[in-house]
């Protein structure tokens, strides 16, 4: 089949969005179907319109709907659709009513949409293939990480101010990866550098390069007010990483209700008191580790690639 997948992200862009994309379509060309990524619909003629973001992508959606009025649609919903645009927004309201299927990355996403839908919503966790290689603990220290950009909807410094409040004799140290996207966040950043000896920032990584500060810490931390379904958890799984996270529904839909690594979103208290039990604790962490081996089948590409392509066949 002829899949033409649209992202409002550009080429060349890091963001969750374009990843996807560009994942997706290398999964799709391994069962033998002929892939093509675009920021928008114009004059392709694709057999199917995969389009991420019901929001940023409705026009292409509208013009998809125009001139194939009977072919199939797939609308891939982000985590600001499900959280946020479907609720309020009458452009990604509408992107719903053109779609004959929706992907969700989490269990919970499922919910988050009317109910009218919840039969043609299909969950596609997505995947990752773990670094080669050992990665060893770093000694004399108790490495958390922070992984993505640093935007409002992340919290990004909530680390920062938790590890503020730990005891004198912890050896947690935040090291976090991901861009500023504002002059504000990087001047917040620098300021944390020079007042906060607990915590590191280390600008935008290369993917490979990240994933290796991954593998080698002893957590990973996610923050966010907000999530789809976290590409970075389901690296820390496919890495065996254990995760704090702030309790949020995209979290939720992929290590489970009853995970006990999830702290109230904007509590730095009881973000230091995860991380300290951490740090203190063998028993705890323990069972964060076994929790998340038992999540790593999930987050297999083999698990993604059959997925996607049950659903392109049932067209």
């Amino acid at each position: 089949m002829r899949i033409l997948i649209v992202t409002p992200a550009a080429a060349g862009s890091r963001s969750g969005n374009r990843v996807t994309a560009m994942r997706w379509a290398r999964l799709l060309r391994q069962c033998g179907h002929r892939v093509s990524v675009a920021t928008h619909f114009e004059r392709q003629r694709p057999d199917l319109l995969i389009a991420l973001h019901a929001r940023r992508s409705h026009a292409s959606m509208v013009q998809w709907r125009a001139r194939y009025p009977s072919a199939p649609l797939v609308l891939a919903l982000t985590g600001t659709d499900l959280y946020k645009d479907i609720h309020n927004d009458a452009d990604a309201q509408q992107s719903l009513e053109l779609a004959d299927r929706f992907i969700v990355l989490q269990e919970a996403g499922v919910h988050e949409a009317p109910e009218q839908y919840h039969a043609r919503i299909r969950v596609i966790v997505q995947s990752v293939r773990a670094p080669r290689g050992q990665f060893p603990h770093r000694r004399g220290v108790f490495e958390v990480c922070v992984l993505g950009h640093l935007r409002e909807v992340k919290d990004p410094f909530r680390t920062a101010e938790a590890v503020r409040r730990l005891p004198a004799a912890s050896k947690i140290l935040v090291r976090q990866a991901g861009g500023a996207l504002s002059p504000e966040m990087e001047a917040r950043a620098q300021r944390e550098i020079d007042e906060n000896p607990r915590y590191r920032w280390l600008g935008e990584l290369p993917r490979w390069r990240a994933m290796h500060l991954l593998a080698r810490c002893r957590a990973m931390v996610l923050t966010s007010v907000m999530e789809g379904g976290a590409n970075v958890v389901c690296e820390a799984i496919a890495c065996g990483v254990p995760v704090i996270s702030s309790r949020i529904s995209g979290s939720i839909g992929l290590l489970g209700d009853d995970y006990p690594g999830y702290f109230p979103v904007g509590d730095s208290d009881g973000l230091a008191q995860q991380l300290q039990r951490l740090e203190e604790d063998a028993r705890f962490r323990d069972d964060l580790l076994q929790r998340i081996q038992a999540c790593r089948t999930m987050v297999l590409p083999a698990t993604e690639r059959r997925l996607l392509n049950d659903l392109v066949e049932e067209f």
